[in-house]
């Protein structure tokens, strides 16, 4: 097993020249860690998200996955949320379980089956009869049924009724290996944050401003995540 689940070396990304969205991006993720990468909007989270998980290519730098540098190969070990639903609606649930077993030699149709019964999913469901939110929980149990080594997750309750949230978040705590790790983007720190082993604050241009152990920066600072957050981003233009 590597060191890192997850390293980025010098990563640039630009979509525009001379309006880089990532300057010299520097990240590592350990194994059996969830983490949270926490910003402002527009300080290139989402972008990140996709260059690791290979929707994008970085402009410069190298971005390795459990050791190996990201290539087609690496696909296989990473599940992503995207933060748009991309599921089609004329599918059932079923169907999307089906889908999910004929494309990924790692998805678990059992758990995946469980989890929507706890949520109270009906799997024979067609998708444009769900709500937003139902939809983002059957997306989530996809994505969280497969038993891969990197599970990126870009705002995954963003849409999610709160009453769901708490199990939403045991989830993703119970059900994923623990020699993987977990990367979550979200601006609800409050609720995500009682899940998180450490944390990573991001600002424009690809810095990190402040990064850590979250017990241990909550006992030195003597605040939670979300106040260290909105102090920190306070001063930050």
């Amino acid at each position: 097993m590597s060191e890192f689940v997850l390293q980025c070396d010098n990563v640039w990304k630009s979509y525009k020249r001379g309006s880089p969205v990532l300057m010299g991006f520097h990240w590592q993720v350990q194994p059996g860690k969830i983490v949270g990468l926490l910003g402002p909007n527009g300080c290139g989270k989402s972008t990140l998200i996709k260059l690791i998980s290979g929707i994008l290519v970085p402009d410069m730098g190298q971005i390795y996955v459990d050791g190996k540098a990201r290539s087609e190969e690496s696909n296989a070990l990473i599940s992503y949320l995207p933060e748009r639903t991309y599921i089609n609606n004329w599918m059932k649930v079923n169907d999307l379980i089906n889908y999910f077993l004929d494309f990924y030699a790692d998805f678990d149709a059992k758990l995946a089956r469980k989890m929507l019964l706890e949520l109270d999913i009906d799997p024979n469901a067609t998708l444009k009869t769900l709500s937003k939110g139902t939809k983002e929980k059957v997306q989530l149990v996809m994505v969280m049924a497969r038993r891969a080594k990197l599970y990126l997750l870009d705002e995954p309750i963003a849409g999610v009724d709160p009453a769901a949230r708490d199990y939403i978040l045991q989830t993703i705590i119970g059900n994923y290996n623990p020699e993987a790790a977990v990367v979550i983007t979200t601006h609800l720190i409050h609720d995500i944050e009682p899940v998180l082993d450490e944390f990573a604050f991001m600002t424009y241009g690809g810095n990190i401003l402040m990064a850590g152990v979250a017990d241990e920066v909550r006992a030195a600072h003597q605040k939670s995540l979300d106040e260290l957050f909105r102090e920190v981003y306070r001063y930050v233009p």
